[in-house]
């Protein structure tokens, strides 16, 4: 028996968000790991959780120490009630419901070699500097993979040891990149030159490893061993020595593959003198190497003194500083200032911070256990002091321990800003994946959790299966219950007094009657956790609207993002492009394809016409014959799309299985003989070039097979959805099946002279020939003439199947008919779990990027409690764990983005016009133009609420209106009252002389006291 079948199999519905990011092989050797995560304090339960959430086998949870007041601001699991009790026996009560297939354990005694060699993978959260030199020297001694992880306050630091021949299987989180060839040269290096229509160019990288395909000439290449490749430009690759191969004909595909990598890694005692520290940014190496001995000098101190230095003491941060100059010597310069930065909230323990360590940590265990991805080489330091306030300086006082649940809170940033986090007023939209990781954090560190503070989060879906993987709230006995209600209860568990409520609302133009002006006005801020990008830009847009900093926050794979946006200080939240959503030409699509993604989109399409347009078209014209009164070409279609519904309505299983068999001959053998009819193989363009070139790949007929697996399924799957969109209830019958099938005669293919095949989608007629649109017509009512006669128009009447990604018989019929396709053109095909991420655009996503994103945002809303006003203080960041790589930078600032009559105006600017004039009454438009032209000396052409003009400087009959008051006029002009609600109107202008790019501020009204905005 081999060793694959030893790998247990995987549950595909509950991971298979992580499938999509990880394979079934990485996900299967995970599943054979067992963990150990040592010190259940919010570090190491924040990795425990997401290695179990990951489906290892097994996770060990180690801790002799008992429950501190300090440990409540971070440990989620940890209550008031089980403080003095042991944090390892707590924290696997809670642990062991994320995930019934991972053996969780507790372990609370020392930790000796025999103990130790049972693991895969340690991970240290909370030693002393001597055990982890002890414990990290076994492990690479033993080939344990050892990963240390630590924060301290606003500093945090990652160190992984794999060994010294630790190999990586895949280093690759993205599809394999493919591109169709136009020419190689002979020579050494050849010169490859991709066939690509887009202007990004190829997609490779220098390094990449690539193999060869279907090439006609330099045949060498083909099924030879991988090759590393060099990039020379937007279309051309260096491939290696070509200089004694055939010349290069025509055709070929380029494909990158992953090559095993070997790493090696240094021990933690030898790693600690020349650290191997991973940054983006080789300038603030300076800046990490002082965190490193920091790290250090904080574990001498503790020995020495027994405790971490005190929140903001300066004896105390002076000692460090001696301690941290006597261990770096002469050779290395220090920041003393960020070494007392540091010695002033080491004793911090900040959920944020532990979420992101947390999240960095735990993908690295992931990789020890699966060979998937680039490993940390070896450090990561990590800190976020901008968090810290601007100009006021932090007391001894102010930070000292409470015994109160924030202690390792306070301890960084101080009581008074304890308060000033209980009183926050903020607005979660999303309760997914990042909404359930924020709400967490929100929890722990107290938002909304004192006086006046509140927290609305809202979130319109229920909890599926496979939501648990990556959303630790959620528990296997609440699926179908609604997302927010659910997190809502967990997060009050860890905190009951915080102060939150939920929604099951979309967040949008239909429910602003919900989130209107009061709403809005009353918050602090705003957190967008969702995975729509045109809900998050409607979101943007009312922040924007009502001058509210905003929190944006998403992740993809491995890769995440969390991004801050402040009124007046930083640009605007930007529209966002759905990368997973693609749009390919009509003419790739019918005739050219050259990837899977094409095919599949093939066959999306297929299935609408087939079993959902044609249904939906028939009701219509059986209802009414003049609703398809309709020109063009879409008509034709469409039309068509009826006729064939009506003429080859079904009466047995029998007519399915023939009428399925038919289509399969129509769309894999006739089509493709047609296009080569109007295109052989030797068809050549006008210019004398090969017409199959590039990514044109050359089809080939398939021959019908009841033996292949594909070939027969399909006809099944085609008949019984067939069936179902005639509303036919069938007896399938195999032996039936297999006889008509073997008996089945088609005519053979006689191509339609002068029919013309588009090559591009400007070719596409948009007006078919009206004599056939009039015929068509004709015949249809015909059809309809006669069911009417015989008392058959309503079981005439069909049923309109609607796709569902997760439905078996649809999901089936994209997969074989788009591996058919694939088949006809050369394309490699795909499974069914591929076929459903591609057709339903399933963004890939696992937990430890949605825990990093998490708290990176945590530590911009610390800033925004603050209410910092420095621009430097704000981080964008953007990471891809699988490499790793983290990138902050400052926010771009505000734009001052037009001008007009010598004032420059920014994307945040207002023209504010109070809503009641002097007598108390609603103001006419005579009254705001009056009030522009006085205080912005701007004379308005046109002022319009929404698409509605409501006033209009060249039509003398708006101008002559009577003066009604501005809700009076939006009243009559839109026929909807404006509601009490309503405290703000927005209006836009059009000034007279205007030589703009952009569009002037918009006109705010309040109708409402100035004093009562936020």
């Amino acid at each position: 028996m081999s060793a694959t079948e030893y790998l247990p199999k995987i549950d595909e519905e509950l991971y298979s968000r992580q499938l999509y990011v990880l394979g079934h092989q990485a996900m299967q050797k995970m599943a054979t790991a067992a963990v150990l995560v040592s010190g259940m304090r919010g570090l190491g339960v924040e990795i425990a959780k997401n290695v179990i959430l990951a489906g290892v086998k097994s996770v060990t949870l180690h801790d002799q120490n008992d429950a501190q007041w300090s440990d409540l601001s971070s440990q989620f699991y940890l209550s008031e009630n089980d403080v003095g009790q042991n944090r390892a026996k707590v924290s696997k009560h809670h642990l062991a419901k994320l995930n019934t297939k991972v053996a969780v354990r507790d372990y609370t005694s020392g930790l000796s070699e025999n103990f130790l060699a049972d693991f895969q993978v340690v991970v240290l959260t909370d030693s002393s500097l001597e055990e982890q030199l002890h414990i990290s020297d076994f492990c690479h001694a033993n080939k344990i993979c050892f990963v240390l992880a630590n924060t301290k306050g606003l500093a945090g630091q990652v160190f992984c040891d794999f060994g010294e021949n630790f190999m990586v299987c895949d280093s690759s989180e993205a599809d394999p990149v493919s591109a169709a060839i136009e020419h190689i040269t002979l020579g050494n290096p050849g010169i490859l030159t991709v066939a690509c229509d887009d202007e990004q160019g190829h997609h490779f990288m220098d390094g990449d490893w690539v193999v060869f395909s279907e090439i006609e000439g330099m045949t060498e290449l083909n099924g030879s061993k991988p090759r590393q490749i060099c990039v020379k430009g937007k279309y051309t690759l260096e491939v290696g020595d070509t200089s004694s191969f055939s010349p290069y004909q025509r055709g070929g595909i380029i494909t990158q593959v992953n090559v095993p990598q070997k790493h090696s890694f240094k021990s933690l005692q030898a790693s600690m003198a020349d650290p191997k520290i991973k940054t983006p940014d080789r300038n603030k190496m300076f800046r990490y190497r002082t965190l490193h001995v920091a790290f250090q000098a904080v574990h001498i101190f503790q020995n020495k003194f027994g405790r971490l230095p005190r929140p903001q003491n300066q004896a105390d941060a002076d000692r460090l500083v001696e301690l941290a100059e006597t261990l770096a010597g002469e050779q290395e310069l220090l920041q003393k200032d960020l070494i007392r930065t540091f010695a002033y909230g080491c004793m911090g323990d900040l959920s944020p911070m532990n979420s992101f360590i947390g999240g960095v940590a735990a993908q690295e265990v992931l990789k020890a256990v699966s060979g998937k991805f680039i490993p940390l080489d070896q450090w990561l330091y990590f800190d976020a002091y901008e968090c810290l306030p601007e100009g006021e300086q932090l007391t001894e006082e102010n930070c000292a321990p409470r015994d109160s649940r924030y202690d390792g809170q306070v301890a960084v940033f101080g009581a008074d800003f304890q308060k000033q986090l209980g009183k926050q007023k903020y607005f979660l939209v999303g309760a997914g994946a990042i909404g359930s990781e924020l709400l967490k954090n929100f929890a722990m560190i107290g938002l909304a959790a004192g006086e006046g503070g509140k927290i609305t989060v809202t979130d319109m879906d229920i909890i599926e299966k496979s939501n648990l993987n990556r959303q630790f709230l959620f528990q296997p006995e609440d699926v179908f219950k609604q997302k927010s209600e659910v997190a809502a209860t967990a997060i009050r568990l860890m905190n009951p007094n915080i102060n939150v409520t939920a929604h099951q609302n979309q967040v949008g133009p239909d429910t602003e009657h919900f989130y209107g002006d009061d709403f809005f006005l009353s918050l602090d801020g705003v957190a967008s956790a969702l995975d729509s990008f045109q809900a998050r830009e409607y979101v943007g847009e009312r922040c924007v609207r009502y001058l509210k900093p905003l929190l944006d926050s998403g992740t993809h794979g491995t890769k995440g993002h969390a991004l801050v946006f402040l009124p007046y200080l930083t640009k605007t939240h930007e529209r966002g492009q759905d990368s997973d959503s693609q749009e390919f030409p009509l003419c790739t699509l019918r005739h050219f394809p050259s990837t899977i993604q094409h095919t599949i989109q093939w066959a999306r399409n297929q299935f609408e016409d087939l079993f959902k347009n044609g249904a939906d078209n028939t009701n219509k014209f059986l209802r009414d014959p003049t609703s398809l009164e309709t020109e063009g070409m879409e008509a034709l279609k469409m039309l068509n799309l009826v006729k064939m519904s009506l003429q080859e309505k079904p009466r047995c299983w029998q007519d399915c299985v023939a009428w399925a068999r038919r289509l399969w001959e129509c769309l894999f053998c006739h089509d493709i003989l047609q296009l080569l009819y109007n295109f052989p193989p030797e068809h050549e363009t006008s210019s004398g070039l090969p017409f199959w070139l590039g990514s044109k790949r050359c089809p080939h007929r398939l021959h019908f097979d009841y033996n292949n697996p594909t070939h027969k399924t399909f006809i099944v799957i085609a008949s019984r959805l067939f069936a179902q969109t005639h509303r036919l209830h069938v007896h399938e019958d195999e032996a039936t099946t297999s006889q008509l099938l073997h008996d089945l005669h088609l005519p053979p293919f006689r191509p339609c002279r002068g029919m013309h095949i588009p090559v591009t989608d400007e070719e596409i007629p948009t007006l078919p020939d009206q004599t056939v649109l009039v015929e068509l017509k004709q015949e249809l009512g015909k059809l309809r003439q006669e069911l009417e006669k015989g008392s058959a128009l309503f079981s005439a009447y069909m049923e309109p199947l609607h796709f569902e990604k997760d439905k078996d018989s649809h999901l089936d019929f994209i997969t074989h008919a788009a591996n058919l396709r694939a088949e006809n053109y050369g394309i490699s095909p795909v499974d069914k779990f591929q076929a459903r991420r591609i057709v339903g655009q399933i963004v890939p996503a696992i937990v430890t990027t949605t825990a990093a994103v998490a708290g990176l945002t945590c530590l911009e809303l610390y800033k925004l409690v603050w209410q910092h006003k420095d621009h430097s203080s704000y981080r964008h960041s953007f990471f891809q764990l699988s490499e790793p790589l983290l990138h902050r930078s400052e926010p771009l600032p505000s734009p001052q983005a037009y001008k007009y009559h010598q004032k420059t105006w920014s994307c945040w600017d207002r023209i504010t016009v109070p809503g009641f004039n002097s007598k108390g009454e609603v103001v006419t438009l005579k009254d705001i133009c009056d009030h522009i032209q006085r205080e912005h000396n701007l004379v308005p052409q046109k002022l319009l609420f929404g698409t509605a003009t409501l006033y209009d400087k060249e039509d003398k009959i708006i101008e002559q209106q009577p003066p009604f008051s501005l809700t009076e006029l939006i009243h009559q002009i839109t026929e909807k009252p404006v509601s009490e609600e309503h405290h703000l109107l927005v209006l836009s202008m059009v000034c007279e002389n205007e030589e703009l790019d952009h569009d002037l501020p918009p006109v705010h009204i309040w109708l409402q006291p100035m004093s009562s905005q936020k």
